[in-house]
């Protein structure tokens, strides 16, 4: 069961943020989903190149072997904007046909807690769709599947996945502008359970799907990015200001992803 959920307001010193108007709309097998294989750990194979009508598959993996797949660099260091935050290397793993991003408090760094990120730097496009099927262990961090600026200009943003720290619901965010406008829409499900997670960015829309389901939609075009960006999963605490902290190790698992160009 999914349900909309209103997410209006956005960070400090933000000018704008308004929620996004859209539908959800029951249409599984309408955008890729995953082609059911009891060996996947989701039970679900990534799609398959012809899955998204009027679209090739420029790019998939379900994260064979044990280390991450060529085109993706994992983060180490301080995120920006996250008060006490740190990635670090060890904090991403592929074991089990599986990506695995780890939240837990790391003897090597004073024992606090420290999450895991990367990006597919190696991979950056204007335009195009994507599909993740994750889901994560509990609450804590922030766990998020966004689009980034290759260049690290900063905005723009599409966020197609972003927990907040729960585990029953998540959020979509683009932000845009000088002052860095959000345009945010949120959705409540299960997030401990298995989903494909989709955005699909084009010149005139953004439009975000679970499960073969769409549950939002942006289409002010002058407002869409217009610049190469590149797929981003990241864990985020902030436990020095009392948010988004855990209180016991938790993971983001990924199974596959699936990229489709026109």
């Amino acid at each position: 069961m999914l349900a909309l959920l209103s997410l209006a307001g956005g960070s400090p010193g933000v000018t704008g943020a308004v929620g996004l108007s859209a539908t959800l709309v029951d249409v599984n097998g309408g955008y890729p989903v995953g082609v059911p294989d009891v060996s996947e750990p989701s039970r679900e194979a990534p799609p398959s190149a012809q899955a998204l009508v009027g679209y090739r598959q420029s790019y998939v993996t379900d994260f064979p072997g044990t280390s991450v797949p060529r085109g993706w660099n994992v983060y180490t260091g301080v995120p920006g904007g996250a008060p006490g935050a740190h990635f670090g290397i060890s904090h991403v793993a592929v074991t089990n046909g599986q990506l695995e991003l780890l939240t837990f408090r790391n003897p090597h760094w004073f024992n606090r807690w420290m999450t895991g990120g990367l990006c597919q730097c190696g991979v950056a496009r204007v335009y195009g769709a994507y599909f993740v099927r994750s889901r994560v262990s509990g609450p804590g961090p922030n766990e998020v599947e966004l689009l980034w600026p290759l260049t690290n200009k900063w905005p723009p943003e599409i966020d197609f996945n972003e927990t907040g720290g729960t585990v029953a619901a998540t959020s979509s965010s683009v932000h845009f502008g000088a002052q860095n406008t959000i345009v945010r829409r949120g959705v409540v499900v299960d997030m401990t359970q298995w989903h494909t997670w989709g955005v699909i960015w084009t010149p005139t829309s953004i439009t975000y799907t679970v499960d073969g389901r769409v549950w939002g939609v942006f289409n002010v075009a002058r407002d869409i990015p217009k610049v190469r960006m590149t797929l981003d999963l990241e864990q985020v605490t902030k436990c020095p200001v009392g948010r988004l902290c855990p209180t016991s190790p938790q993971s983001m698992y990924v199974d596959w992803v699936a990229e489709y160009t026109k």
